[in-house]
This record gives structure tokens, sequence and C-alpha cells, in this order.
């Protein structure tokens, strides 16, 4: 296929962004700079809407720790841009191999635009060989073509961007747990918090389709309601009811809260747990360390690396078929969270620069309608 470079016109265009503390996640401020001109195989890509998650929110929570930070650096000590997932078309291009006007899907800052070193083409995707994410993991390096992406549907934009790059952590989870026999737990029962949020039913769903496995969301009395309404669980408690479940039952415990408290109670209650995985922190005023609880009882909390099960993954059954293996799973998952009568989920557009701020203090405390997603654009305010 033919593409085009664009000329060299120059564009006066602006880019405004959102800044976060990262030592304090609550402060945040918006600023708004002029753009630079491109250097020859660069791209600069206007963003048009993104999602924000508690999934983002892990990303702020283990900046330092992960290297999320590391990805769009600011320029200013002290100050970090939280990546998020979305959709964006490129306005200027010096790469003669993308074009202006195409479009894209992947990992950008919270911003209106951002300029891209694309690598490694192919008609599906290409990689941005910025030198700073060279030694970053190349999950989140790489840009996918809509136009020939086998997930990609222009009606399903929003649901893409909100459970698109959750939705591969948790069935990476269940494969994960799947490929270690759940650690000798089977029959058993597997144990999920902060199972109102997306990356956790996820993982439900898949983990519900395995035989021997009673999965447990363990919630909020406030959202026991709305976990109860998925179907994914076999059963949901809240977080005072874990004495509801025998305590010499053989479990596992995936921890999308990263709640240091909730964590000690079941490591303390259960005294057949045999794997504590730690996904995320979606409890940051509760939030426990990366990988901490040495001194906890049963097994110590493993923080869940999603790129090593990809790269294993990858190398055993090849790039082709773990691609075709997700993208079933992905489809199928895509069915039951947008049924009609009964959506899992409902997307809410927040544009411009005031309804950012609003939209991410709501989700950074954890607040509001479980069933509502956020798609966020600072290009359409």
């Amino acid at each position: 296929m033919r593409q085009s470079l664009a000329c060299a016109k120059v564009f006066s265009m602006n880019t405004t962004d959102l800044l976060v503390r990262k030592d304090e996640l609550a402060v945040s401020k918006l600023r708004t700079l002029p753009d630079t001109p491109l250097a020859a195989g660069q791209v600069r890509v206007r963003i048009e809407h993104f999602a924000l998650t508690s999934n983002n929110i892990t990303y702020a929570a283990f900046g330092d720790a992960m290297g999320y930070w590391r990805f769009f650096p600011t320029g200013e000590d002290g100050w970090g841009s939280i990546p998020v997932w979305g959709f964006g078309s490129v306005v200027q291009s010096q790469h003669p191999g993308v074009a202006v006007g195409e479009r894209l899907y992947g990992y950008f800052p919270m911003a209106s635009s951002t300029v891209l070193t694309p690598d490694r083409l192919s008609i599906a995707r290409f990689t941005d060989a910025a030198p700073h994410r060279a030694e970053l993991p190349a999950v989140y390096n790489q840009y996918f073509r809509s136009a020939s992406d086998p997930l990609y549907r222009e009606d399903t934009e929003a649901l893409q961007m909100l459970l698109r790059p959750l939705f591969i952590t948790s069935w990476l989870i269940d494969d994960f747990f799947e490929d270690n026999d759940f650690f000798g737990t089977r029959p058993g029962v597997a144990l999920l918090s902060s199972a109102s949020s997306k990356t956790a039913y996820g993982t439900a769903f898949q983990l519900h389709q395995r035989p021997g496995i009673e999965v447990v969301g363990l919630t909020s009395a406030a959202n026991k309601a709305f976990c109860e309404s998925l179907g994914c669980y076999h059963r949901v408690l809240a977080y005072e009811e874990l004495d509801r479940i025998a305590a010499d039952a053989p479990c596992v415990y995936i921890d999308f809260a990263g709640n240091a408290a909730l964590r000690r109670a079941i490591h303390t209650r259960f005294t057949q747990l045999a794997y504590s995985c730690s996904i995320g922190g979606t409890h940051v005023d509760q939030l426990a360390a990366a990988g901490s609880g040495k001194d906890l009882p049963g097994p110590r909390a493993t923080l869940f690396f999603a790129p090593a099960q990809i790269r294993k993954r990858s190398e055993e059954w090849g790039a082709d078929e773990f691609g075709r293996r997700m993208a079933e799973a992905w489809h199928t998952f895509v069915e039951h969270v947008s049924r009609s009568a009964a959506p899992w989920l409902v997307a809410q557009q927040h544009d411009g620069p005031a309804a950012m701020q609003a939209a991410y203090a709501q989700v950074l405390a954890g607040k509001g309608d479980p069933r509502a997603g956020h798609v966020l654009s600072l290009a359409r305010g």
C-alpha cells in the first residue's frame, strides 16, 4: 500500500497535558507548551480520546517501581505523566511509512498530542523507537494501525480503550494460573479483591470457565449488587464477610485492590493459601507496596508482571498463535460486556481540561458508578 510523506508545512500547534505529583497523586496541573518541529522519521499524533480507569491509577502508584513514569518524561522534577490507552490520528509525518490521517491505537500520555518515532513497521503495527523507551517493556511501545488491526471495530472504540489493555492483563492472569495448575488448589477457590474493577471482572470472566475453580469476588457492600449482576462470579462477598469461606479452603488470592489490611486478613485467615498475586492498587489510600508482605503468614505476595507472561507464551506458542488466542477471547468478552439488554459498561465522554481533571479526581478516589467507563479528550475540549 502506498504511503505518503507529509510535506514540510509548518503547523502552528500547542500541546496541553495533565501532570500529577509523583508523591501526591491527588495534586495535578494542566500545562500547555508549543509543539517543536519534527525530526526525520518522526510523526505527530493528535490524541483524540483515551480511557481513564483504576488501571491507570496503578500505573501512577507503581510509577517509580515499575518504570511507568519513564514512558512520557515531563522534564519537570517531581511531576509525571500517567500513561493511558487510546486512539489518535497522525496529523504530521516525517516518516515515509506512516501517512497523515492514519488512525492508531496505543499507549499515550494524558495529552492532546504526542510525537512518536515509528520503527519495525508492519501492516498491523509499529514500535515507537524513541531512545528513552528502548529499555522499557516492548508491549507498551507498540502502536496498532486500525486499518489492519484484527481487534479494531469503529463502533467499539470506547470499549477498546476502556477494556482492551485491562482484558489482556485479565487473560494473562487466567493463563498464568492455568499454566501453573492453580498452584495445586484445584478444586479450590480463587479470591479476587476489588471485584467491581474492570481488570478483576475480566479475570473472573476467564476463570469462571476453568473447571474446579470457585471464583469469589470481594468488594465493598455498595458494589456487591453490581458484581452479582455480572454473572462471572460464583459468589460475591463484602470485604467483612471473609468468614463465609472456610478457613481451610485451598485457595489463591488475586489482589487488585492493593489494600494492605485486606491482604493481611486473607493471609492470616486462610491456612491453605497457595499463592498471593498482586496486580494493582485501586485502594490508593491503603496501598500495600508492590511485593511487600515479608512478615505475612503463608506465601509471599508476588507482583504479577504481564509482559513476562506475554514473552513466555509468545516463545512457546509463537506470536501468531498468541495473537489468535487473545483475539478470540477478546471478541467473546466484548460480546458479553456490550449486550444491549444489560451492558456491563457504559462509556461516559469527558471533553476539555476541567472535565478531565474532575474525572481524574473521581477515578483516583475510587468513586462513582462501577458500570460507568470514563473516556477523556483534551484535543476535543
